[in-house]
């Protein structure tokens, strides 16, 4: 690249960039969809976008995980294959999101947090969390953050125990994707549903990150940035606690300020 400082340029330089490429997941040898996300953990995040898609919903559901590396007349491709423990009860024509994902994407509307809460029943978590746990997380997570360190074109999630202890953390182009990847870990783990968690985005909270927070089963889901008012309506709905602008020593809970402890 050319680097320019105060609008003069300063000549060829080398730059580290984020990888994003296409990765199609299938269901018995079937497309079912096409996501943009930075390669590696390619088989949780199968395994997760299918528990987030209401496709799966325990590690049970799961046979086995296939990764594929096809030549084709446009280079190569990448695509995961999931086998499914009873293929028969899967029914392809009746999944509503057989559509291509790109790394910004996301759903807003009324009738999806109606039919989102109509599939899953609202969350009745014990789990409690002190303040000043919560406050100590960004920094844990900035510990892990390798790749955007290099890049600065990352977003990434943790998971964490009540007690603050990091158990896993992902980075991809799509913070949806990053989440992903963490659930299909914690069912591979065999330790979903992540009852008494906490999530934790580098960037903000949308709907869809509370959706899928909420198809894992975590109760608190904290963002260093902010969250969109269809977000906090979908934690209010669903018994989650929200929490968003984790930054420095403060922090604003948006939904399930009980959970949090002094």
């Amino acid at each position: 690249m050319v680097r320019y400082d105060e609008g003069r340029s300063r000549g060829e330089v080398d730059d580290v960039l984020a990888a994003e490429e296409p990765l199609e997941i299938r269901v018995e040898g079937r497309p079912l969809a096409v996501v943009m996300r930075t390669p590696g953990h390619d088989r949780e995040l199968a395994a997760g976008f299918l528990l987030s898609e209401g496709v799966i919903k325990t590690a049970k559901d799961i046979f086995d995980i296939t990764s594929c590396i096809e030549q084709g007349a446009t280079g190569t491709g990448n695509a995961v294959d999931v086998a499914l423990t009873h293929p028969d009860s899967f029914d392809f024509e009746k999944l509503t999101r057989h559509v291509f994902t790109s790394s910004s994407c996301g759903i807003c509307s009324k009738a999806s947090v109606d039919a989102v809460l109509k599939r899953r029943k609202p969350l009745h978590d014990e789990a409690r969390v002190k303040a000043s746990v919560l406050l100590a997380l960004p920094q844990r997570l900035a510990r892990k953050q390798d790749t955007f360190k290099s890049t600065g074109g990352l977003h990434a999630c943790a998971i964490f125990d009540a007690a603050g202890k990091l158990l896993a953390a992902r980075e991809d182009v799509g913070r949806h994707n990053a989440l992903d990847k963490l659930l299909g870990w914690a069912l591979l783990e065999k330790i979903a549903p992540l009852h008494g968690h906490i999530a934790l985005l580098s960037g903000r909270a949308s709907f869809e990150m509370m959706q899928k927070a909420h198809a894992g089963g975590i109760p608190i889901v904290a963002a260093i940035s902010a969250p969109s008012s269809l977000a906090v309506e979908f934690a209010r709905e669903s018994g989650q606690t929200l929490v968003g602008f984790l930054r420095g020593r403060s922090m604003n809970a948006y939904a399930g300020a009980e959970r949090i402890t002094r």
